[in-house]
């Protein structure tokens, strides 16, 4: 598996792996509130973050470059270089399972301590959805806050999971 920049034909895949509204809520909270969700929803959402230069979208391929998976590294704060926030991790259906979106934030992980030299990395995952809670775990996230989210499909507790870098260790 590979990271590469993600490509705006990528967003036409990631919204296929979206296939009803449970999922596309848990993959993007509230911050797309349609489905189905198309690839110009995701490229207009995308295209001003990422001019920010604070923004980093990536695309998991295999060795054929059939795409795999994606996410998304943000700079959650202007004044804050250190910490990192992933999000909008999702992984193709058929790959599920697989260890593939375990291999994919590892590599993500990686990428956030060697090129945005971060010391803190943290995600929120939805309690309802249990598997990706337990892959942010095998990575070594753990839980430091839980929260109550408002979601135009009714209230969700979201598991805000954090992970820290030092000297080139996750700790």
């Amino acid at each position: 598996m590979q990271l590469r920049a993600f490509q705006a034909s990528d967003a036409a895949a990631v919204c296929t792996w979206l296939r009803t509204e449970t999922e596309l809520y848990q993959w993007s909270a509230d911050r797309f509130n349609k489905f189905p969700l198309t690839a110009e929803d995701i490229m207009e959402n995308y295209t001003p973050q990422i001019a920010s230069g604070r923004f980093f979208p990536f695309t998991a391929a295999d060795e054929m470059g059939n795409v795999l998976g994606h996410f998304i590294i943000r700079y959650p704060r202007e004044d804050d270089d250190t910490t990192v926030r992933f999000g909008f991790v999702i992984v193709d259906p058929a790959q599920r399972g697989k260890g593939s979106g375990r291999e994919m934030l590892r590599l993500g992980i990686r990428y956030a301590a060697e090129n945005l030299y971060a010391q803190r990395m943290d995600l929120g995952v939805f309690a309802n959805n249990p598997a990706a809670q337990r892959c942010y775990e095998a990575l070594g996230f753990r839980e430091y806050q839980r929260r109550i989210c408002a979601m135009p499909v009714g209230e969700w507790e979201c598991i805000d999971m954090e992970l820290y870098q030092k000297n080139g260790e996750i700790k």
